[in-house]
């Protein structure tokens, strides 16, 4: 009989035990965690803190590292609220979120075309998709990166379906699946922030060129559902969502075109929407070419600017 593997054991207990802390505790606990995680993952403490300085340049030496500490901790805070999410009553869900922009998602919504809602890894996303679908009573799809091992997938799966979600899994056959969803009038929610698949769209990110998944603008422009730039953060204890007003999507020209001038146009709109709490943007890869290079991906070389070690893709954290 196989073992369990270790990842899947220790985000299994870890579930187990976020369910167990006292609210009063999640807090102090997020942050201990956070530390621990930071100290132990120094490669992706290097990639937060060149994100970090993309997003506030001036920051000193002393403000970057306190910045890479409390992303470290908001994605431990992070994780342990979404542990403890199913069987939270709607009510309770509501009384704890404020929102901004929100009609724009309900009025795509209601037009019958979908909504394709495009999110940075910032912040408690599934907050929102749990209030979406249970307060609003709105369903809701999200594409989601896969995971290995395949049991850890699975239970991711199971963990997001039980807040209401349908889970796409990126993959070939994700693209299909998400316009079903859009064809069924669902809101579909994408992480933008990142070109995972890779075969992305060129634009300029945080002052600097790399590449975004062309998917959101491409369902939006051909499905006719509105796109939306959204994101919930955490702040004063309390949940934020903001929705911004949708993007130009009105046919300019070839599909290629107007597809890469929606991307550059989600593009700034992510920045402006990862300005709002840039220490809780949890993205822990390299996302820019010289990321890689800076990283010494290749040969394992290169210093970090908050003194931590290299980094390379494939480290399997769950997104």
């Amino acid at each position: 009989m196989d073992l369990p593997h270790p990842a899947y054991v220790a985000y299994r207990t870890g579930s187990a035990v976020a369910r167990r802390i006292p609210p009063p505790l999640l807090t102090p606990t997020a942050q201990v965690a956070g530390a621990i995680a930071r100290r132990a993952m120094a490669d992706r403490a290097h990639l937060v803190a060149r994100h970090q300085k993309r997003v506030r340049p001036d920051l000193t030496p002393a403000e970057l590292r306190a910045a890479v500490a409390e992303a470290f901790e908001s994605y431990a805070y992070y994780w342990a609220e979404s542990f403890r999410l199913p069987g939270t009553p709607p009510e309770v869900l509501d009384a704890n979120f404020d929102t901004e922009g929100f009609e724009h998602i309900r009025a795509g919504y209601e037009a019958g075309k979908g909504v394709v809602l495009c999110m940075p890894h910032l912040g408690l996303w599934e907050w929102a998709a749990f209030w979406t679908t249970t307060f609003q009573g709105i369903p809701v799809s999200a594409v989601v990166e896969p995971v290995e091992p395949p049991e850890l997938a699975r239970w991711f799966v199971g963990l997001r379906e039980a807040l209401g979600m349908e889970v796409i899994p990126l993959g070939p056959k994700a693209g299909a699946a998400a316009a079903a969803s859009l064809a069924q009038g669902r809101i579909l929610t994408l992480m933008s922030d990142r070109d995972v698949a890779g075969g992305g769209i060129d634009v300029e990110f945080f002052g600097e060129r790399t590449t975004l998944p062309g998917g959101p603008a491409t369902l939006a422009l051909r499905s006719g559902a509105p796109l939306i730039a959204s994101t919930v953060w955490l702040e004063g204890g309390r949940h934020k969502g903001i929705a911004l007003p949708p993007l130009d999507t009105s046919r300019q020209g070839r599909l290629r075109d107007d597809v890469a001038r929606v991307t550059q146009d989600l593009a700034f709109a992510m920045e402006d929407l990862i300005r709002v709490a840039p220490e809780q943007w949890h993205l822990l890869q390299p996302n820019w070419p010289s990321d890689v290079v800076a990283l010494g991906a290749a040969d394992g070389t290169g210093p970090a600017a908050d003194g931590s070690g290299p980094a390379a893709e494939g480290s399997g954290v769950p997104q």
